[in-house]
């Protein structure tokens, strides 16, 4: 029998690595601008061309590599950040496995430039699917410059399943924010396209955290710290008024690393215990600072996902420091008790008169003589009275079933109490059951308990949810009004301006068409604002700043399929404009809410596929009375 066992050749082994570290063009960017601060930069550009498909571009200003280390650079498991295997337990570093530009050179074109401060010449690389094509002096900066283009070229299995543009584009913005929130002190610029989406300063964390989601967050954020000696705890939580419903902010860094950590989240959330509304969510930033031997970073390929040693105890400072922080800067609700009406000294805060009186205590009257088993018992003592309870004549009551009574005289003592009289016969005898679905008009819609409609119907009962009827409705009737372009807009008698972040402004430039087709006016105003001008009819008495950041979160967790965008956006806006539970209707209006949504041609669930109406079977009723 012939030997089957071989050794990969190393272009192969790269590529099956690089399946694991480079899943997208996002990828690229985190582990080429994660170097670029591991080698001391103080000034980071990444260009992009087309989400990153043609060209990924990272300059820096780092210290560089000599020509030897440029050369070893792209071998598998060359780093210069570790040594032994001690330490992994003691990193300082973002990248350490020597694995990144091994993989990125398997799968693209490679473009090397880089010169350290003390040579007079740098070194050009080329290489493309880990083969070296030309290695030569040349004339650059100091620093590092990386150009990746063509990712996945050779393998096109890998390209072809790439996201469209705008996901990619999204997923690039996400890791570039995770690396510059954690790296105020670097200055940032990022273009897509030739077209300049970041410009960074260096400065303090807040600052950079406004330079990313506007100036309105500023308002909205607390700070929090915390030193003990397991771990430091620094960064900043939203205040309750600032929380969504989606597209909160959150974000965990550990020693200068994004990590995601769901066990931590839910200190956050236990922190914000009875202050926030059902499915309301919080931003925040924190940092924490810990031991590098009592966490492992290298459970993960991608490094996002981080084992503590002592979580729990952690947890509970970090819901400690949190609920501090809102305690201090007054985001607790404090009980305001109304002092109108009181005293001016108990106003004033104090518990009693100015005077020396002390206040008498209240004097309880007891009349001792009294029995209530005594019928001649004496009801006064000489300074109260007490009335007896007044006489309830009974028979009064009565006198309404006698006089019922008297038109069935021949009823016997079994018959049914509730057996209809013929004058309710009659009545009953007028109900036309005809063939169609729903019993004449002479059926009134009940609302039970402000949440569902009870209609009759030839076959039972039917229970309607009254919300989701009403969003089925909307959503139906905004889907027509898009693909009409008939929607009319309600212009607003105060603009208001609402701010987005680097990456939901790329997207709302994406969706200007459908937003502006279902109603929406907007205005760019430069600098990720937009003004708004007008709203869709149907939408008065919501905020058109929470709606429309509700539009576009959620359309941004739908993809970028133009399709799914547009669905999502209309879904967004009937459930925004919808019927809330609790609200009363009026008889016209549930007859007019049931008829419009038999006219639809899905009347049983939502466009999210909840259920509608059910029907309760005459049978199954009247086997309840069995």
């Amino acid at each position: 029998m012939s030997d089957i066992i071989r050794l990969l050749p190393d272009s192969v082994a790269n590529q099956i690595a690089a399946g694991e570290v480079i899943q997208r063009p996002a990828s690229v960017v985190k582990e080429l601008v994660e170097n670029s601060i591991d080698a001391g930069a103080t000034e980071v550009h990444l260009l992009i061309t087309d989400a990153g498909r043609t060209c990924i571009q990272v300059v820096d200003n780092g210290k560089g590599m000599s020509e030897t280390d440029a050369r070893l650079s792209f071998e598998r498991h060359a780093t210069s950040k570790i040594k032994s295997a001690t330490d992994l337990f003691d990193l300082h570093t973002m990248g350490f496995r020597g694995e990144a530009l091994a993989s990125i050179a398997a799968v693209a074109q490679v473009e090397l430039k880089t010169r350290t401060s003390d040579e007079e010449l740098g070194t050009r690389i080329l290489i493309s699917g880990s083969n070296i094509e030309l290695q030569e002096p040349v004339s650059c900066s100091v620093g590092t410059n990386f150009s990746i283009k063509n990712l996945f070229f050779n393998v096109p299995a890998r390209r072809k399943f790439l996201k469209p543009n705008q996901t990619e584009l999204n997923n690039i913005l996400s890791e570039f924010e995770r690396i510059v929130l954690v790296h105020p002190d670097v200055a940032f610029t990022l273009h897509n396209n030739d077209v300049e989406l970041f410009n960074l300063p260096a400065g303090g964390i807040r600052q950079r955290i406004v330079q990313i989601f506007g100036k309105k967050i500023n308002q909205q954020i607390i700070p929090i710290e915390v030193e003990t000696s397991l771990v430091k705890i620094s960064g900043f939580v939203a205040k309750p008024e600032g929380a969504r419903k989606k597209g909160a902010h959150q974000y965990f860094f550990v020693n200068n690393r994004f990590m995601k950590h769901a066990y931590f989240h839910h200190a956050v959330v236990d922190a914000y215990e009875r202050l926030l509304p059902p499915g309301e969510q919080v931003s925040y930033f924190i940092y924490m600072t810990v031991d590098p031997s009592t966490i492992d970073v290298n459970i993960h390929p991608t490094k996002t996902e981080i084992k503590f040693e002592n979580e729990t105890p952690i947890w509970q400072i970090l819901l400690s420091a949190i609920k501090e922080s809102l305690g201090k800067f007054n985001e607790v609700p404090s009980i305001d008790f109304d002092t109108i009406g009181m005293p001016l000294d108990l106003q004033e805060g104090t518990a009693f008169s100015s005077n020396d009186d002390s206040p008498s205590p209240p004097f309880v009257e007891i009349n001792h003589s009294y029995n209530p088993f005594d019928k001649a018992a004496s009801y006064g003592n000489g300074n109260s009275s007490y009335n007896p309870k007044p006489k309830v004549e009974w028979e009064a009551l009565y006198g309404g079933l006698e006089r019922a009574g008297s038109k069935t005289e021949s009823a016997a003592i079994g018959d049914d109490p509730f057996s209809p009289t013929p004058e309710q016969e009659q009545e009953e005898q007028k109900i036309d059951y005809n063939d169609n679905l729903f019993n004449d008009k002479s059926f009134k819609q009940y609302q039970y308990k402000g949440k569902y409609l009870l209609t009759s119907v030839k076959s039972g009962l039917m229970l309607i949810d009254q919300r989701r009827a009403h969003v089925r409705i909307l959503y139906d009737r905004y889907m027509k009004q898009i693909s009409q372009s008939k929607s009319v807009t309600q212009k607003v008698l105060f603009p208001e301006v609402i701010e987005f972040s680097s990456s939901e402004s790329v997207f709302v430039e994406s969706v200007m068409e459908n937003l502006v087709s279902l109603g929406f006016d907007l205005t760019n105003l430069g600098g990720r604002s937009y003004s708004i001008n007008g709203i869709p009819e149907g939408c008065e008495g919501l905020s058109s700043v929470k709606l429309v950041h509700e539009i576009i979160d959620t359309a941004m967790q739908r993809g970028s399929v133009p399709d799914e965008v547009k669905k999502s956006i209309v879904l967004t806006m009937a459930k925004a404009s919808a019927i809330v539970y609790g609200q009363a209707l009026s008889e016209e209006e549930m007859v007019a809410l049931v008829d419009e949504l038999f006219t639809l041609e899905s009347p049983n669930y939502t466009p999210d596929g909840k259920l509608i109406l059910s029907v309760i079977k005459d049978n199954d009723i009247e086997k309840m009375f069995h």
